[in-house]
């Protein structure tokens, strides 16, 4: 869809859904910097969902500035926030409204926007407003679950290792990021496997209740599934864990080199091959609690949905069970 199609598709959603009265409150939080945002794209999304509901709209300064807008959104009534940009934004989102009862919902802004996928929502922008024009007459929020990384919630993945060195890759490169997508990140796999785990990999091990610990150079452990997306295709790692659950699922790459990674890349990609069968791939589930941590005294990369955090010893996750209310 072209830039000219998407602002008059909207254009028309508004004309559309304008003759009701709106009743809900709606902040929308508008990350300026996400891939797909333009000025002229915010203005039109929020003059479309004023068909529906009272809308205000802000736009993030800074790094955790989403967290900030949305504590003061719960505390001043708002019915529902609504995070435009991508997983980092809604990441943002979610640890501003936890433990709060305020709703939240999201429309995609990002290059992947998983998160939104996750909950059913469009990935493309136009759909997605449509979508949350028509959810305001079928109101239903449902509670679900955040994980937790050294105080850190996210809410579907977090990872040390490899897939945060990946994830340090791409976010210096924004401009490579919103020009080819998963293609950059394959790049960037590529790039950060070749340059800090062929040689001397960094070692870790996951520590699991009841004294069960995986040793190996990668682990990643989910709140829910899918880990994230190549293009329109769901990837798959850790299995056996919902939004709702209570528990953690993770995958520990056991070991990685050039031999082993050309299989494990593509049980990841496969729709049929899983990646927990394969010999260099220890899986776990049904987890309250894990702790990661580096087994040589360096320091491991840490990413939670996309967003790379910097380094650590150590990683202890958690579920903070049914944390924030979403609608979609």
């Amino acid at each position: 869809m072209t830039a000219a199609t998407t602002f008059d598709s909207l254009e028309r959603l508004a004309e559309t859904f304008g003759s009701k009265q709106p009743s809900k409150r709606m902040l929308v939080i508008v990350n300026p910097y996400a891939t797909t945002v333009s000025d002229r794209l915010k203005h039109l999304v929020v003059y479309a969902l004023q068909g529906r509901y009272q809308v205000d709209s802000v736009e993030t300064e800074a790094r955790g500035h989403a967290t900030e807008l949305c504590r003061e959104a719960a505390q001043e009534g708002y019915d529902v926030v609504c995070a435009f940009g991508g997983d980092g934004t809604v990441n943002e989102a979610a640890n501003g409204l936890a433990g709060s009862g305020t709703p939240l919902t999201c429309l995609p802004g990002g290059s992947t926007n998983v998160f939104a996928r996750i909950l059913g929502i469009p990935n493309d922008v136009v759909d997605a407003t449509e979508h949350m024009l028509r959810m305001a007459d079928d109101w239903r929020p449902r509670p679900i679950d955040l994980g937790i990384v050294n105080d850190r919630r996210f809410l579907f993945t977090a990872g040390m290792g490899l897939d945060a060195s990946v994830t340090r890759r791409v976010d210096a490169r924004p401009r490579l990021k919103a020009r080819f997508g998963p293609w950059f990140y394959s790049w960037a796999a590529v790039s950060a496997f070749n340059r800090d785990y062929v040689v001397k990999p960094p070692k870790l091990v996951a520590e699991l209740p009841g004294g069960e610990t995986i040793e190996g150079v990668t682990a990643m452990v989910q709140n829910t599934m899918p880990y994230t997306y190549f293009g329109t295709r769901p990837i798959d790692l850790a299995e056996g864990v919902a939004l709702d659950d209570g528990t953690l699922a993770g995958v520990v790459l056991k070991r990685a080199s050039p031999l082993d990674m050309p299989t494990v890349t593509w049980r990841a990609l496969s729709g049929s091959a899983r990646i927990v069968g394969h010999r260099r791939v220890a899986a776990f589930s049904g987890s309250e609690a894990v702790t990661v941590r580096s087994r040589d005294d360096r320091e491991l990369p840490l990413q939670v949905d996309g967003d790379y955090l910097g380094t650590v010893p150590e990683a202890v996750f958690g579920v903070d069970h049914h944390a924030v209310q979403i609608v979609a």
